[in-house]
């Protein structure tokens, strides 16, 4: 049995993991915002309150902590972009201290999102029986993490396969990214990339009346939620963007094709580095389904063209919500691999 907790910008989560995948003592709280560190791991501090709750709490061996990043595992501190108050805060070491109050001084592996995600598609996902595959989270930013022979490559730090800092894009596509660098596949692919873009190149995001879900079309239903926008007000998100690329907006469209040809070929060189034959991507932006992964089969085709890397695949993810938590549940069982299996 696995502790896994997935800390997020909104939310903190918790279940008890079995070693089939199956969760129970499913907790969570909202994260806590305009508050300290303290504050904020108190609410962690109460999701481990719940889980040592449950009658199968003593059946824990070990603990995986996922968590938004940027992290660095050798130090088991944590900075979310999206949680102020944690700057290199010490989220393992405290951790293990909430478990051991509760009286299960347990193991402890810390991993990104990027490659907890990464950890439960092979486990349980759509990179399950791949010895080597990259999987991808393209949200607000472009993560991901890699399996290499069948073990998970996080690095020494905890950020191997972070390929949203590939640079893909020279000279005057080169643009700024948030990290510092120039031409990242994030300053292209990300969900705020996509809508910045097509809104620089003149997209005008439409209304949504009332029931119409911001004018989609009939075969819309697989647009993301984020789209859906029943009040009438505009949608200048990459989800609207979306919306509008599936009703035919030359300019959405071409916002799309742009994201894909970056992540394409950030794939075919990631696979012509280390031989990886799938490329399992989940996320926000992921969920425009064949309107992102049309244009990336399309444009892998002109950078995957050596015999070894000419039959990678791009699937979506397949676990959706749950991967967060499995995935640090995965993440441990991986990492602390010398651990009891029960």
């Amino acid at each position: 049995m696995t502790v896994a907790i997935d800390i997020g910008g909104t939310k903190i989560a918790g279940a008890l993991v079995h070693p089939d995948g199956t969760m129970t003592a499913t907790t969570r709280r909202p994260t806590p915002r305009g508050v300290d560190a303290d504050a904020v791991m108190a609410a962690v501090g109460e999701v481990v309150a719940d889980l040592a709750a449950s009658p199968l709490w003593p059946s824990a061996v070990r603990c995986g902590i996922g968590s938004a990043g940027p992290v660095d595992t050798s130090r088991g501190t944590v900075s979310p972009v999206n949680i102020g108050a944690w700057r290199a805060f010490p989220v393992q070491e405290r951790v293990a201290a909430e478990l051991a109050a509760h009286g299960a001084e347990l193991p402890t592996a810390l991993a990104g999102d990027g490659v907890a995600m990464t950890a439960a598609e092979h486990w349980l996902g759509a990179a399950r029986g791949h010895a080597n595959a990259l999987c991808m989270v393209v949200s607000t930013g472009v993560g991901g993490g890699l399996i290499l022979n069948n073990q998970l490559h996080p690095g020494p730090t905890g950020n191997a396969g972070h390929i949203g800092h590939i640079s893909v894009a020279f000279d005057g596509e080169g643009e700024p990214c948030a990290c510092g660098g120039r031409g990242c596949v994030e300053s292209i692919a990300s969900g705020t990339a996509i809508a910045r873009w097509a809104l620089a190149q003149g997209w005008t995001p439409a209304p949504g009346p009332e029931g119409s879900g911001n004018g989609r079309t009939p075969d819309s239903a697989r647009t993301p939620a984020a789209a859906r926008n029943p009040s009438g007000t505009r949608d200048a998100t990459a989800a609207g963007v979306a919306a509008a690329a599936n009703a035919g907006d030359p300019i959405a469209l071409a916002a799309f094709d742009r994201a894909g040809r970056a992540l394409a070929a950030a794939i075919a060189a990631t696979a012509t580095l280390v031989e990886t034959d799938i490329a399992v991507i989940g996320g926000g932006v992921a969920a425009a389904g064949d309107t992102l992964f049309t244009p990336i089969r399309t444009h892998l085709a002109d950078y995957a063209r050596l015999s070894f890397v000419e039959e990678l695949r791009v699937v979506p993810a397949t676990l959706g919500t749950d991967a967060g938590l499995i995935g640090a549940a995965a993440a441990a069982t991986m990492l602390l691999a010398h651990t009891p299996s029960s």
